[in-house]
């Protein structure tokens, strides 16, 4: 792990005393503006934060890690945290955990607060809104480091937990395909986060593997695949002149919705249409029919994701740049879908 930048580094490299440059971020009125600026100028440059000044202090770790969440409500993310905090635990770390909301803004302010709080280490997932990462980046300079899950950044190099959400899409759409559907739909998360994209692809695969003519009108796209989406998306194949005989969802909110819509308009499940969601929520167990899904391994990510920090953190012998986790998923078949006999 990179040390951190401190008062001393900053000091020496602007040939100035470490009191001129404490005071000088301080704001004291003593100080030049000229100065204050240059100071300013050369913190940013080097990736210094106030925490620094504490940081060079100490020379024990904090056993601290951050935790940027979307949302704690998903049951998805509830399941990472939980595997993050056992693994944590286990290992003498606390944690601190940081929602976003799926909002680009908030999770640009946690980053900052993080910067300047005694953290180790980051395990953090990507707002539905992020497509630019600039404002992660600073760990890096930091030394800081960091361990994505799930939705994570294309755009620049870094530790990820993942699982493969084009090949568990063409598992889900291949075993409709396998039970008999011929006209199968998709709803779809927004197209601007990489793993809904994959979702989508590989749905689109599967139906081009066997040959099954891709219909544009059976693809549903939500923003957040929420419960209210998957009504309005039911809705609209009840509209069409005809319902396709099997439908991919690309979370289990979405399927459950669908799944209640049909059942109200009398359409049979799963003889008249076959559905598979995608998260294993525990709602699929309840919902009736039982809803066939992928497990997406949620808690394991939350572990592996902790197991790969708490290396990061502890290992300064580490020469391993980035790593990239790939976990398996399964196909749980259940009664919203079937198998030829």
């Amino acid at each position: 792990m990179k040390n951190r930048v401190t008062l001393k580094d900053l000091a020496k490299e602007l040939k100035l005393s470490p009191s001129t440059i404490s005071r000088a971020i301080g704001g004291h009125p003593a100080i030049s503006d000229a100065t204050k600026k240059r100071v300013k100028k050369k913190a940013e440059e080097l990736g210094f934060t106030p925490n620094s000044i504490a940081a060079s202090f100490r020379n024990k770790k904090t056993r601290s890690i951050g935790i940027i969440v979307p949302r704690i409500d998903i049951h998805f993310h509830s399941l990472v945290i939980s595997g993050i905090e056992d693994f944590a635990y286990k290992n003498d770390y606390n944690v601190t955990i940081f929602q976003s909301k799926d909002s680009l803004k908030r999770e640009k302010e946690i980053t900052k607060i993080l910067q300047t709080r005694m953290v180790d280490g980051i395990i953090g997932c990507l707002s539905i809104e992020t497509e630019n990462c600039d404002h992660f980046k600073k760990f890096n300079k930091l030394g800081v480091p960091l361990v994505f899950y799930d939705r994570v950044p294309t755009d620049f190099d870094a530790n990820k937990i993942v699982i493969n959400d084009f090949e568990s899409a063409y598992t889900a759409t291949k075993h409709l395909i396998k039970s008999g559907c011929k006209k199968i739909g998709h709803i779809a998360g927004s197209q601007k986060t990489s793993i809904f994209k994959a979702r989508l692809e590989g749905y689109k695969a599967a139906l081009k593997k066997y040959k099954i003519p891709l219909d544009e009108s059976l693809i549903m796209y939500t923003k957040n695949l929420s419960y209210d989406e998957g009504v309005s998306s039911a809705k609209k194949y009840l509209n069409l002149p005809e319902l396709p005989d099997g439908i991919f969802c690309a979370n289990d909110y979405s399927a459950v919705s669908v799944i209640q819509v049909f059942r109200k308009a009398n359409i049979k499940i799963p003889e008249q249409v076959a559905i598979v969601g995608f998260s294993n929520y525990p709602i699929s167990r309840i919902i009736e029919p039982n809803l066939t899904t992928i497990n997406d391994r949620a808690f394991q990510m939350g572990e592996s994701s902790t197991k790969l920090l708490i290396r990061k953190i502890e290992d300064e012998n580490d020469i391993i740049d980035s790593e990239i986790i790939t976990l398996k998923t399964e196909l749980i078949v259940r009664e919203s879908s079937k198998l030829n006999a």
